[in-house]
């Protein structure tokens, strides 16, 4: 009794290309050499800005810091060496 009909073998396909032609070849090893050269080139330089970055920002912090110190040198009360040209102008002009 056959139900489904009969089993008939699947032909395997055979190909008509050489598969020289198939393969990447010296070209493509050549193109991913040159991507990935590309890629070291970039990661690099990049890693090379973001510390730039890092060192312009560690620099300002320093010199923000150095500035609010002297500032507050200059704003104690009861120093006269805080007053300078400027402030005295000013004092003067005002009265």
């Amino acid at each position: 009794m056959i139900l489904f009909g009969e089993n008939t073998p699947m032909p395997t396909p055979t190909s008509t290309v050489p598969p020289e032609l198939v393969t990447p070849g010296f070209a493509g090893f050549a193109v991913v050499i040159v991507i990935v050269a590309a890629v070291i080139l970039l990661i690099w330089d990049m890693n090379r800005r973001i510390r730039r970055v890092r060192y312009r920002d560690e620099v300002r912090e320093e010199l923000d810091a150095e500035q609010a110190e002297r500032d507050a040198r200059e704003d104690r009360p009861g120093t006269d060496a805080g007053t300078s040209a400027a402030d005295a102008a000013d004092d003067d002009s005002g009265r």
